[in-house]
């Protein structure tokens, strides 16, 4: 475990980057997991199926273990576009792709047991062990751990082989690139730099805090973080979930939704994707009766399974809707518990919306007209 010292978020430096090298990648863990972030299953398995069939597998296998490699991205040449990614990787020689994109930052120890690996081309239960011990250290980050044990034997083997795993996945990149991102790169560029400038205005006003809270519409943070400078990053993708990933000691980036309102994750979507997912979240009655509970207390997942008389992961299944819809506050403790709370704003807002769509022309078509 780290021995860092931790550092309040309010005392934490402030800095920024920006670079669409980031949606590059998170839409990738989005198109693979679409239930996570709200999106319509059937339109990213659409997506998935553009690609040559060895490449969508070869995606398919490699998105269940590894996640967004941030670290890496932080460190690309300017301008941090997909580019500048293909770029990188391509100038990094083949048995050394997997060790850079692997993210060994915010779990020392990893990286010793992957090149021991690499090198014997094989691995074991003590190679198992050995990863388990490091994982337990980390307490926070039980929520990725599962996918990333379940999906560690395939891991592992691709270590065993690293050259075979540099040449295929920049090949798989490149691809998703050429059918996929390279049109959606130009469409969420102006996007990225309205969230970037918009926030860097808030900043202005706001103390770091608050801030947080406003750019990830309803998260309070009250623990420390195992950093001194906190570096925030507009993400479109990921849009309205935050995440945040240390990239070295001292350096946490923490990336914030750059998606409007009124644009859909989905290219040409005419209703606005922000006010459909409200009104989905609400089309339930035991969120609604969730948001009543919440509208009185703040409660946690256990709390409102007891009042609820629900399991505990069904709960959780509700909550997580109601986040992704922004209905909810989040506040998330130093011992990373959570509670929640109603945000009545949001609901409001939600029949705003849907009377300003009613009554007038989306901007997607708007876009349409102009083309």
């Amino acid at each position: 475990m780290s021995d860092y010292k931790k550092t309040p978020v309010d005392q934490l430096r402030l800095s920024w980057d920006s670079g669409s090298a980031y949606d590059f990648f998170v839409s990738l863990e989005v198109l693979h997991n679409p239930d996570d972030f709200g999106l319509r299953a059937s339109w990213a398995a659409g997506v998935r199926s553009r690609l040559p069939s060895e490449e969508r597998k070869l995606l398919e296998d490699i998105q269940s273990f590894l996640w967004v490699p941030f670290h890496w991205i932080h460190q690309l040449p300017e301008p941090k576009d997909a580019t500048s990614a293909l770029w990188s990787l391509r100038q990094t020689p083949p048995v050394e792709r997997m060790l850079a994109l692997a993210d060994c930052c915010e779990m020392a120890g990893f990286a010793e047991v992957y090149k021991k690996i690499a090198e014997r081309r094989a691995w074991d239960k003590g190679d198992v062990e050995a990863i388990r011990e490091v994982l337990n250290q980390h307490e926070k980050e039980k929520h990725y751990l599962a996918r990333f044990l379940k999906g560690l034997p395939r891991y592992l083997d691709w270590w065993t082989r690293p050259e075979e795993f540099g040449e295929l996945y920049l090949s798989a990149l490149q691809s998703f690139y050429q059918v996929f991102f390279a049109e959606e790169e130009k469409r969420i560029a102006p996007y990225l730099v309205d969230a970037l400038a918009h926030a860097q205005a808030q900043a202005e006003r706001l103390n770091l805090p608050d801030l947080l809270v406003e750019l990830s519409q309803g998260v309070h943070f009250d623990e420390s973080f195992e950093a001194t400078e906190l570096v925030l990053v507009p993400v479109f993708w990921s849009t309205p979930i935050v995440m945040w990933s240390k990239v070295t000691p001292e350096t946490t980036l923490f990336m914030f939704g750059a998606r409007p309102e009124h644009a859909s994750l989905i290219p040409g979507e005419v209703i606005p994707e922000s006010m459909l997912r409200s009104l989905k979240a609400l089309a339930d009655p035991t969120r609604l009766q969730i948001l009543r509970y919440l509208s009185e207390e703040n409660l946690t997942p256990a709390q409102l399974s007891r009042k609820l008389r629900l399991r505990a992961p069904t709960v959780i299944h509700h909550l997580n809707t109601l986040r992704l819809a922004g209905l909810v506050h989040l506040a998330v403790d130093s011992q990373g518990e959570k509670r929640y709370a109603a945000r009545l704003e949001a609901v409001s807002g939600t029949f705003s919306h849907m009377d300003e769509f009613l009554g007038s022309e989306t901007q997607a078509e708007r876009e349409l007209v102009q083309a």
